[in-house]
């Protein structure tokens, strides 16, 4: 089992009201799934992806990854776990407009220390994975939203993480473009790479292998 959410609660304080977000979540994924979680806007979906990615801190519950129990780590070792373990996709791309698709995927290598030659080759190799080699030298602003969105994708990448993380990957594109990016996630999924995905779009869950839904804070099983 990779990751674990045991009796997870997150409450949200406005103007003295709690507002529950999560309520009891309890959720398995093993190392190499490929998991949907499926819910309209405010159902507690995003709130969950953070929690899952160390983004933020449950009000209540336990959370396991690779064994260990992380809930009481500092803001160190929950930076540590977004650099190394968790790769992040979003569904605005949330790349650096000035800089080349290889310098921006090439960025989470610099935060882990890597020297620059050896990043750029590594950003390289990655590129290259996800079919835009030819596009290194390109800026944000010269790339189709596709394009954008598979630079991003190499960026969660590019420190081999154990889980890909992905909030509306396909959300702000076309859906010939949404295709090609699905696509990619599935083969990365069979190349080994876990995938969690945030969706609204019941199209999208469908690529997943297994389907989790979220309603008012609380999972459940299936479409």
């Amino acid at each position: 089992m990779l990751l674990e959410l045991k009796h997870i609660y997150k409450d949200y304080i406005q103007e003295d009201l709690v507002v529950p977000a999560l309520k009891d979540v309890n959720l398995t994924v093993d190392e190499g799934e490929y998991l949907a979680v499926m819910g309209p806007s405010g159902s507690g979906k995003t709130t969950l992806m953070n929690i899952i990615g160390c983004l933020d801190r449950p009000t209540q519950g336990d959370y396991i990854l690779e064994g260990e129990s992380i809930i009481s780590y500092s803001e160190n070792q929950l930076s540590d776990l977004r650099l190394n373990t968790l790769g992040f996709v979003f569904q605005s791309f949330n790349l650096l407009p000035k800089q080349t698709a290889l310098d921006n995927v090439a960025l989470p290598l610099s935060y882990a220390g890597i020297p620059v030659k050896t990043r750029r080759e590594i950003a390289y190799t990655t590129l290259e994975r996800v079919g835009l080699a030819d596009r290194v030298n390109f800026r944000p602003p010269q790339l189709s939203g596709g394009q954008q969105q598979r630079v991003a994708i190499a960026r969660a990448l590019v420190n081999n993480p154990k889980i890909i993380l992905a909030d509306e990957p396909t959300g702000a594109l076309d859906s010939k473009s949404g295709q090609q990016v699905m696509e990619l996630f599935q083969s990365l999924n069979d190349e080994g790479v876990t995938v969690i995905m945030i969706t609204h779009d019941a199209n999208i869950a469908g690529y997943a292998r297994r389907v989790v839904r979220i309603l008012d804070g609380e999972l459940k099983e299936g479409l």
